[in-house]
C-alpha cells in the first residue's frame, strides 16, 4: 500500500509538464538538478538553528537588550487562591459577569477582587519585554542576513531583470551550489519558525501565523520538487526584503526609542506595500501565472503552486490593512502598539476610584504630587 501511495505521489503528471519524466531531472554531463531527497537535510538544520537561536538569544540579544536599557514593567501578581486558579487553567482565563459573581461566592472574594485577580493573573502569563525583544532580534538578525546572501545569488542572474529568463529552458535547468544552500537556509529557517511557534510570542494573528508558515514551508518545498528554482529565489528575497525592517522597528519599539521605531515602521510599511501588493502580484504572480503557459499546457503543479501563492498573497493584504491602520496611527501622532499584540491589562477601574477618594495612587498606595513649582 505504501508504496502504491508512494508512485502515485511521484506521479510524474503531477510534478512535471507532460512528455517529460524524472529521468530527464537526472544529472548528467556536469549539470545537477534539484531532488526530493536533498531537503532531508533542512529537518536536521531546522534543529540546529533553534539551538543557535538560543545561543544568539542568550549571549547576544540580552546582553543588546541591557546596553539599550529594555525594561520590564512591573506586574502586579495575582495572589494565590486554589478556586480561582483552577477556573483559570480548566475552564476559562475570561470569566462572564455570571461566572465572576459565582467564583465570588466559592473563594469568598468580592466580585471587584475577582475581577482584579483575573486581570492580574492574565498579566503574569504574557510574555515579557526581554522575550519580544530576543525574539525580535533573532528574527532581524536572520531576515537581514538572509536578504543579503539572496540579493547575492540572484543579482547577476538573467532573470532577475527579464522575468521571461525564469521559465526559458524549463525543466532542465540546472542548479546552481547558491541557490541550494539558498534554499536549504529558508525551508530550514521556516522549519524552525513552526516547531517553536508555541513557545514563541503569541499574538492576535497567531494562526494566520501557522498558515503562513505552512504555506511557505509548502510553497518551498514544491518549487524545489518542481525545480521552479528561478521563481522561488525571487520570491523569498522578495520576502526577506521588508521583514527585517518590520523586526527592527519592533526592536526600537521595546528599547522606548519611539521615534526611530516610527520612522523605520514607516519605511517598512512602504517596502510591504511595494513588494507584496505591487510587485509580488503584479511582476512575479504574472509571471508565474502567465509566461509558463507559452512553453507549456497547464497540469496540476503549475495549478497548485499558484494557488500556494494566492494564500499567501490573502495573509499579504490582511497584514497590510493591520500595518496601514497602524501607519495611519503613526502619522497622526497616536500611540500605537503592535495591531496583533494583546494590551497589558491595568486595575484602572479601582485605581480611578482610589484616586477620587485618596489622590494619585503608586502600586496601590497615594503618592506625593511632584508638580509643584520649586518656589512654592
Amino acid at each position: 500500500m505504501f508504496q502504491t501511495l508512494y508512485s502515485y505521489f511521484w506521479w510524474e503528471r503531477l510534478w512535471l509538464p507532460e512528455n517529460l519524466t524524472w529521468a530527464d531531472l537526472e544529472d548528467r554531463d556536469g549539470r545537477v538538478y534539484a531532488k526530493a531527497s536533498d531537503l532531508y537535510i533542512t529537518l536536521p538544520l531546522a534543529f540546529l538553528f533553534l539551538v543557535v537561536r538560543h545561543l544568539f538569544e542568550t549571549y547576544v540579544a540580552t546582553p543588546l537588550a541591557g546596553l539599550l536599557n529594555v525594561k520590564e514593567k512591573v506586574r502586579l501578581k495575582a495572589t494565590p487562591n486554589a478556586v480561582l486558579e483552577k477556573f483559570y487553567a480548566a475552564t476559562t482565563k475570561h470569566p462572564k459577569q455570571a461566572d465572576v459573581e459565582m467564583l465570588s461566592k466559592k473563594s469568598g472574594c468580592t466580585v471587584r477582587q475577582v475581577e482584579r485577580w483575573f486581570r492580574r493573573r492574565r498579566n503574569q502569563d504574557r510574555p515579557s519585554l526581554l522575550k519580544k525583544f530576543r525574539e525580535a532580534s533573532w528574527r532581524f538578525t536572520f531576515y537581514l542576513i538572509a536578504f543579503i546572501a539572496g540579493m547575492a545569488v540572484i543579482v547577476d542572474k538573467p532573470w532577475f531583470y527579464d522575468l521571461r529568463e525564469v521559465w526559458k529552458g524549463y525543466p532542465i535547468q540546472s542548479m546552481l551550489p547558491s541557490q541550494y544552500w539558498y534554499y536549504m537556509i529558508e525551508l530550514s529557517f521556516y522549519w524552525s519558525l513552526l516547531f517553536s511557534i508555541a513557545s514563541d510570542v503569541k499574538r492576535k494573528d497567531f494562526k494566520e501565523q501557522i498558515i503562513h508558515h505552512v504555506a511557505t514551508i509548502i510553497l518551498i518545498s514544491f518549487s524545489w520538487f518542481a525545480n521552479y528554482i528561478r521563481a522561488g529565489t525571487l520570491i523569498m528575497a522578495l520576502h526577506d526584503s521588508s521583514d527585517y525592517l518590520l523586526e527592527s522597528a519592533k526592536m526600537f519599539n521595546y528599547a522606548g526609542w519611539r521615534n526611530t521605531c516610527n520612522n523605520i515602521f514607516i519605511v517598512f510599511a512602504a517596502v510591504f506595500i511595494i513588494t507584496r501588493l505591487v510587485i509580488l502580484p503584479f511582476w512575479i504572480m504574472h509571471c508565474t501565472v502567465v509566461y509558463p503557459l507559452d512553453l507549456y499546457p497547464a497540469f496540476f503543479g503549475y495549478y497548485f503552486f499558484n494557488f500556494m501563492m494566492v494564500v499567501l498573497q490573502s495573509l499579504h493584504i490582511f497584514w497590510a490593512y493591520l500595518i496601514i491602520r497602524m501607519a495611519q496611527k503613526f502619522i497622526t501622532g497616536k500611540v500605537v502598539e503592535d495591531e496583533r499584540s494583546d494590551r497589558e491589562e491595568t486595575d484602572n477601574s479601582e485605581e480611578e476610584e482610589e484616586v477620587a477618594k485618596n489622590g494619585p495612587l503608586s502600586n496601590g498606595h497615594p503618592i506625593l504630587n511632584n508638580n509643584h513649582r520649586k518656589t512654592d
